[in-house]
């Protein structure tokens, strides 16, 4: 059984099929825009960046760490 998906680039209707090299996209131009769009950081998931993360109070002061 195959499932009909949309293609997160363009909409159009696919076969989440093995056999098409590209899914979830419905083609190699969907899927480089969508990796566009990560690199230029117009996709993001949701929280804090990770130098935030790796900053916070929860770590001893810088001088206090092993070197």
């Amino acid at each position: 059984m195959t499932v009909e998906v949309p293609c997160p680039t363009c909409r159009k209707t696919l076969k989440y099929d093995p056999a098409n090299p590209h899914r979830p996209f419905c083609s190699e131009r969907c899927r480089l825009i969508d990796l566009g769009e990560w690199a230029s950081e117009s996709h993001r998931i949701a929280g804090k960046p990770a130098a935030e993360e790796l900053l916070s109070d929860d770590l001893p002061p810088s001088d206090e760490r092993p070197h």
